[in-house]
């Protein structure tokens, strides 16, 4: 017998693992009716398949190595190997995995069985195992009609190719291969054969020899998240050390909950500071830091020194925006006794422009809900807003006594405040970012804005031809706190709307036509009156009654509303300050001392404010550095330098100061600046530029252009 015929069984290395051991008695259960009392032989192999008879680790018996030598070496022999004869049909079975390729050349014998006339085995190159599945089967295929050429090629039958992989059969009838299937099919021609499908299950031999060269792959190790190489050592927190070095003089009570550490009094402050304020902590809300905390410390007073420090953080006094309701009670405004006695003022703005005007001039009679709609071109001058209100109401209402406005440049020049002394009249401005103070032109803007969106908002450009019709409409429809509409309260009369309707109308005397208008004024000051209370109660029913403040109290201050120099807006504080309330104008507005970078009116609504806390577990905030004296000048210490810009010949810099908050940043002239080193850096990191520090007003430019 031909050495190399069995050379693929004869050095078939002893199984190791337990699924090398199934494969080799599943290439054998194929041969066990040649081989006489192949039971018996194998008995001590087939043993060490079951679970109760495998040693720890697994390793074969002395008994079993000797069986699995006597089987390879009856595989080598007759009658079980068959001399190949040319004058009958060929079986090659082949089969390919993930690590190489086996074969079995067969033929049948004068018993008319199947009979192995050689083995083939083969293991995969690096790069063959990255072939794909039907690559790696065709790849065995090549490989043993090469090995067995001297017999398969020029025979007068075709001969018999049986494999597991079923998209072959249909080899030599594909139209469509790639490069390495059309370069091993020129291969293929000079052979006669058939490719048949065998399933796997039916195809044990190929398969066993196939798989001789796959590795030991036992369980793989479970894998970590981190790399072992990361891990330097357990997680420890200074105030665990702090504890036990405190628990000799202030021993845990007795109804300490297990698995739970006590902290003595001397660390309550640095525990909530680590289980609130910690980055693993993250500032979180009282019942959050509590159940944080729960989990491994405990204390008595826990929950009251939870809330009371949680209540103090600074940080997330000016980080947090309340979810709460809107704080203050409603305070509406005195009811007037006679129509124009008492009026509102306001602009509406970004309307398209036609012929030169784009702004409404809103004018509101808060007794009689009635109002005058002016087109302006633009925002007028405190000048031009005086003589419109001589125009539109002292000519045909009288000189008014009170006027409600915002806080605009026109309110609040010094002519604007000069012309009203002397009308007589006072003015209410608002409080800061609170328009509710005039409501009542607030709401007569929406109002406004509808109507002209339902007429005109398909030819924006014709919006002037419908305010007339707006205020006329407005005029004509009955207020909800009076009842009546506004021309009724002013007049006495509804104007007729059809003909019919002027006889109600006509008056006999002008003494019943007084009596009328005084009868209306009354009936709208007792319903103005019976709506405010009405409103307040509702207003009750969404808020929340408002902190009471003092002068000389600390407060912060909502930032929705400031402009925030530089930085990003969804990373600036919530709240600025503190800052001291200098004065309480009335319950729910303040006055409050502001620094002058803010440049904002000082008056704010208490829904604007919320007061600081302060405890004695939570540390104080930093107090604001002071400045340093160098040749007695007033210096301060720069944090870092946010933007710049251009200002005349010169450059102006955007300054984040140490100590102070954002509301304090502000753009300081090259001169000021004492180390020239901060502009060095700021340039050197800005990007787009060079890098140096321009000089002059000149443009800074990239160093590539």
């Amino acid at each position: 017998m031909d050495p190399q015929k069995v050379q693929a069984v004869a050095q078939w290395p002893l199984p190791t693992t337990l699924k090398q051991l199934q494969s080799f008695l599943g290439f054998s259960n194929f041969y066990r009716r040649f081989i006489r009392n192949f039971s018996s032989l194998a008995a001590p192999l087939t043993s060490l398949t079951k679970t109760t008879n495998q040693p720890r680790p697994f390793r074969l018996t002395p008994e079993a190595v000797r069986a699995f030598h006597e089987l390879v070496g009856r595989f080598t022999k007759e009658p079980i190997l068959l001399h190949p004869d040319q004058t009958r049909p060929f079986v090659v079975e082949v089969d390919a995995s993930d690590v190489g390729a086996g074969a079995v050349l067969s033929q049948r014998g004068p018993d008319s069985k199947l009979h192995p006339c050689a083995y083939f085995s083969r293991k995969f190159s690096p790069t063959q195992q990255n072939y794909g599945v039907g690559d790696r089967e065709l790849l065995a295929i090549k490989w043993a009609l090469e090995e067995w050429r001297q017999w398969l090629l020029g025979t007068t039958d075709p001969f018999l190719i049986w494999t597991d992989h079923q998209n072959l059969i249909h080899l030599q009838t594909a139209r469509q291969l790639n490069p390495r299937q059309a370069r091993w099919a020129l291969f293929f021609e000079p052979y006669h054969f058939h490719i048949a499908y065998r399933p796997g299950s039916k195809n044990l031999k190929a398969d066993a020899l196939s798989r001789r060269f796959a590795p030991d792959a036992g369980p793989p190790d479970p894998r970590t998240i981190l790399p072992t190489q990361r891990f330097l050592a357990s997680l420890q927190w200074p105030l665990e050390q702090s504890i036990q070095a405190a628990l000799p003089g202030d021993p845990a009570p007795p109804e300490t909950p297990p698995n739970r550490l006590y902290v003595p009094a001397s660390c309550r402050q640095e525990a909530l500071t680590w289980g609130h304020c910690s980055r693993l902590a993250g500032h979180q809300g009282q019942a959050r830091t509590l159940q944080f905390l729960r989990r491994a410390l405990w204390w008595p007073s826990m929950r009251r020194d939870v809330r009371e420090f949680t209540a103090a953080c600074d940080v997330c006094a000016r980080s947090k925006s309340s979810n709460r309701p809107g704080a203050g009670e409603l305070q509406p405004l005195p009811v007037p006794k006679r129509p124009w006695s008492h009026i509102g003022l306001d602009f509406v703005t970004g309307l398209p422009v036609v012929d030169d005007l784009d702004t409404i001039l809103t004018i509101t009679d808060r007794f009689s809900k009635a109002v005058h709609l002016v087109a302006l071109a633009g925002l007028p001058t405190a000048k031009r807003t005086a003589e419109l209100l001589l125009e539109q109401v002292v000519r045909l209402h009288g000189f008014p006594q009170d006027v409600v406005s915002d806080r605009g440049p026109q309110f609040v020049s010094r002519f604007w405040k000069a012309f009203c002394r002397l009308v007589g009249a006072s003015t209410s401005l608002s409080s800061g970012y609170h328009p509710q103070t005039n409501g009542q032109t607030e709401r007569a803007n929406q109002q406004l804005g509808r109507y002209l969106r339902c007429f005109a908002s398909s030819q924006p450009t014709t919006w002037p031809r419908f305010l007339l019709w707006a205020e006329l409409s407005h005029n004509l429809q009955t207020s909800s706190a009076t009842s009546l509409s506004p021309f009724e309260t002013c007049y006495g009369y509804q104007p007729p709307l059809f003909d019919h309707q002027v006889p109600e109308v006509e008056v006999p005397a002008a003494q019943t036509l007084v009596r009328r208008c005084r009868l209306a004024w009354i009936r709208a000051r007792a319903a103005i009156s019976r709506a405010n209370t009405e409103y307040a109660r509702q207003h009750r029913r969404r808020h929340r009654p408002g902190p009471v403040f003092r002068s000389g109290d600390q407060v912060w201050l909502s930032s929705a509303n400031l402009r925030m120099p530089a930085g990003s807006r969804k990373l600036t504080p919530r709240f600025l300050g503190p800052f001291p309330v200098i004065e309480v104008i009335n319950p729910v507005t303040c006055r409050l001392r502001l620094p002058a970078a803010l440049r904002i009116h000082p008056v704010f609504h208490v829904s604007q404010l919320k007061p600081v806390i302060s405890s004695p577990l939570h540390p104080p905030p930093v107090r604001v550095p002071p400045p340093r004296g160098v040749e007695a000048d007033r210096t301060y210490t720069v944090r870092r330098i946010l933007d710049a810009r251009r200002r005349g010949r010169g450059w102006q810099y955007l300054v984040d100061w140490e100590g102070y908050g954002p509301e304090e940043r502000s753009w300081e002239p090259t001169s000021s600046f004492v180390d020239p080193s901060l502009l060095t850096d700021f340039w050197a990191r800005r990007p787009g530029t060079s890098g140096a520090v321009p000089r002059g007003g000149g443009p800074v430019t990239n160093s590539s252009s």
